[in-house]
């Protein structure tokens, strides 16, 4: 049995008894209250939240998803800074060209920078697409 798959089995008891201990804890809780909500919502959802036990595809977490589109989730606030409609439009160009450089195994600052000082210093706009990432990549 691999690394993974022997502490999946071995967390399997663990989750029981912490499903088991959740259904007697909220029949103590007042109903109406937020923790009782709380508790009841994650034992409704047992099925899906155990699944990655039995499925060695799925993660215990959703880790890598949410540092996918941390970046997103940071700059929600910023965004609605962008002073018009023309800047939102600005902003979200500049969030492309950085997500694609990403994307493309590159460091966005890095890319940024040296693609906007070769279109400085006059890389014509007609071959504009040798400047794209997955041109450049290394």
């Amino acid at each position: 049995m691999q690394p993974r798959s022997r502490h999946r089995a071995e967390t399997a008891p663990l989750l029981d008894s912490f499903f088991e201990w959740a259904a007697k804890t909220v029949a103590k809780l007042s109903a109406k209250s937020a923790l009782a909500e709380a508790f009841r919502y994650t034992i409704k959802r047992r099925d899906a939240l155990t699944r990655f036990v039995t499925d060695g595809r799925l993660e215990a977490d959703n880790n890598i998803a949410e540092n996918a589109i941390r970046g997103i989730a940071l700059g929600r606030k910023n965004y609605l800074f962008a002073g018009s409609d023309t800047g939102g439009d600005r902003a979200a160009s500049i969030y492309t060209i950085m997500q694609t450089a990403k994307l493309n195994g590159m460091n966005p600052e890095s890319y940024l920078r040296d693609t906007l000082s070769k279109i400085a210093e006059g890389h014509p706009i007609s071959r504009i697409d040798e400047l794209m990432p997955w041109k450049l990549q290394r």
